[in-house]
């Protein structure tokens, strides 16, 4: 597994009763303030699998399919391969992982709406079937390099929030699936499905029943010109509250159940990817450098906030843009800092922006906070970040991927076991930890053989 911990050498902290991730977080910035302050990330996947019951609980029978791109880090592939959860795949590295998992090419998706021709052959060669296609281009291409292919349409989504034009990035109009599937028929390719994604930012529910609804029309499309649809993909966007969950079964399940109904034969999925996984990771980065902000560099709003003799700080973290914080260059930060030591309730709080370490202008992580003043080697904690931070790794500047802790709780194990889902490999790669011991990565290397 290039950037983690090697391969299948990863392990899992089974956590004592009385220890929590706020001990094994204490733990971790005891070790790396004596070995070499280098950040880190402490991974829940506990949650995963309360996460996944809750899944069950309120949006059973759609299936999830969780997007590889999202997290790929083995822990988190290898819980959620042994939940049953399939895997909605946008390259060939992410098939091949997912294939060393064991799981079976009916339970991947290759999703990527501009594929390479190679990894088309190479999904071809693995027996993986079904994927998506919004253009007669990208049809053609699929039908050269991949002859059994099963194919979903794509259809766009009119995902309208404020500030926001209409989302057409990707996705096909009503209007051009029927030109998609007159070419289909010329090619020789199955049509099988739709899809259809609704951002996670989107706040208007009522963009689920048109999405559905125009997905009814290309199925009555479909049989028109013969296809057989079986399957309906209603994509991603599940932030990971259940009240998102409920919210939005609340809004789909009566229109699936008058347009899909179960005797249609259609199967219904989705790809919930950081609904599983946002939470599930905490991020710790330690302050490298500071300095004092000059006053006419302030961001906006601070000037009329401070008093002319209040200090402004600038901290630059071991981490940044061009590692875990990628997200940040496309949306914004989905947490707050929180300060690892001690402070007192009454302690001034200073304007103060957290860079990361490239020197980069584009390297700025927050903005505008208020913190207590810091020093150099001092901690900052963040919470949600196992979504979109822990994919492929960056050269940028010899970016060293943070090492990724492991725990879960005994009750969350004993879930797994009573469910009976918990294979023999994945129980290998768990071991004990009591509370308040201090761990280094060697030590659960040893710990866990």
């Amino acid at each position: 597994m290039k950037g983690f911990l090697e391969d299948a050498n990863y392990s899992i902290g089974l956590l004592d009763e009385g220890a929590t991730l706020a001990d094994v977080i204490d733990n971790c910035i005891y070790e790396h303030t004596h070995t070499g302050k280098k950040a880190f990330y402490v991974g829940d996947l506990g949650k995963l699998v309360r996460n996944n019951i809750q899944w069950q609980n309120v949006m059973a029978p759609i299936k999830p399919f969780y997007p590889v791109k999202c997290n790929s880090t083995p822990g988190v592939l290898e819980i959620l391969g042994t939940l049953g959860v399939g895997f909605a795949c946008s390259s060939k590295s992410e098939m091949a992982l997912v294939q060393d998992l064991g799981i079976s090419p009916e339970n991947i998706i290759y999703t990527n709406p501009c594929k390479q021709a190679s990894q088309i052959k190479y999904a071809a060669k693995a027996g993986i079937n079904i994927m998506t296609c919004d253009n007669d281009i990208e049809l053609k291409k699929i039908s050269r390099n991949h002859p059994n292919a099963k194919l979903l349409l794509h259809i766009a989504t009119e995902d309208i929030t404020a500030g926001e034009e209409m989302n057409m990035k990707f996705g096909t109009t009503l209007k051009n699936c029927r030109h998609l599937m007159e070419c289909a028929k010329e090619l020789g390719v199955q049509i099988v499905g739709v899809k259809f994604h609704v951002s996670g930012s989107c706040k208007d529910l009522q963009t689920y029943i048109h999405a559905i609804s125009d997905a009814r029309c290309v199925f009555d499309m479909a049989e028109e010109f013969g296809f057989k649809m079986n399957m309906l993909d209603i994509g991603g966007g599940f932030t990971g509250s259940e009240l998102q969950l409920e919210e939005v079964n609340h809004v789909i399940r009566p229109l699936l159940d008058v347009y899909f109904p179960k005797e249609s034969g259609v199967n219904v999925i989705a790809e919930p990817g950081c609904y599983y996984v946002s939470s599930a990771f905490t991020l710790a980065v330690n302050v490298i450098a500071k300095k004092s902000a000059e006053y006419d560099k302030l961001p906006s709003g601070v000037e009329q906030t401070r008093n002319d003799d209040e200090p402004v700080f600038t901290y630059y973290i071991n981490d940044g843009v061009y590692g875990s914080f990628a997200s940040k260059l496309s949306e914004k930060l989905n947490t707050i800092p929180e300060v690892h030591k001690k402070y007192k309730e009454d302690e001034p709080l200073f304007a103060s922006s957290l860079w990361g370490p490239s020197c980069d202008e584009l390297d700025q992580i927050v903005e505008n906070c208020l913190l207590p003043e810091l020093s150099v080697g001092d901690w900052l904690i963040f919470d949600n970040m196992g979504s979109g931070t822990l994919g492929e790794q960056s050269t940028f500047n010899d970016y060293q991927r943070p090492l990724i802790y492991y725990m879960m709780s005994f009750s969350d194990w004993d879930e797994m076991q009573d469910a009976g889902i918990a294979s023999d490999t994945l129980m290998k790669n768990f071991f004990f930890v009591p509370s308040c011991i201090q761990l280094s990565p060697e030590e659960r290397f040893s710990t866990a053989a």
